[in-house]
């Protein structure tokens, strides 16, 4: 049997450097998200317990709210050591993006819950992808010209509590 080890970064690969109020920007992104997963926790339970209603309260705030939490700008779209593209994740997993891709699917199930909650349901999943989707793909421009802050704002916005 023979072990063959994929080779490390190469040496002139340069550190990651944060940009310019990076730390503030995240740290409000993951504020957002904690507001717009309790907003999602707060909505009404269905009449009779399902697993829809259990997914509404549990999985679907979990993974707003590691999602927005776990943004990573380092983890951007680049050029591997051997030219190819490696997409980027914006620091969110697999998992948590599948999470947050079946929620249109899911709401056709949540009958107790009123339009508005539904469309506000889908604008959450819906902004907390593009978020990571955006740092993934442009992470300067989204930190330093604001967009970030913008999305998170949109985010807000469909999470807010009347």
């Amino acid at each position: 049997m023979t072990i063959a080890y994929l080779p490390g970064p190469p040496d002139d690969v340069p550190p990651y450097e944060p940009w310019a109020g990076e730390p503030e920007v995240l740290a409000e992104a993951a504020e957002a998200g904690r507001r717009a997963a309790t907003w999602i926790r707060s909505l009404p339970a269905p009449p009779v317990p399902s697993p829809v209603g259990t997914w509404l309260t549990r999985t679907l705030p979990d993974a707003v709210e590691a999602a927005m939490g776990s943004l990573d700008p380092a983890q951007c779209d680049r050029r591997g050591p051997d030219g190819r593209l490696i997409e980027g994740t914006g620091g969110v997993d697999a998992g948590t993006v599948s999470t947050l891709a079946i929620v249109p699917c899911v709401l056709s199930d949540a009958d107790w819950l009123t339009p508005d909650q539904h469309i506000r349901l889908l604008a959450v999943a819906s902004v907390t992808t593009g978020i990571a989707r955006l740092l993934a793909d442009d992470p300067g421009t989204a930190i330093l010209h604001g967009l970030l802050a913008r999305m998170c704002a949109t985010l807000d916005h469909a999470a807010r509590t009347d």
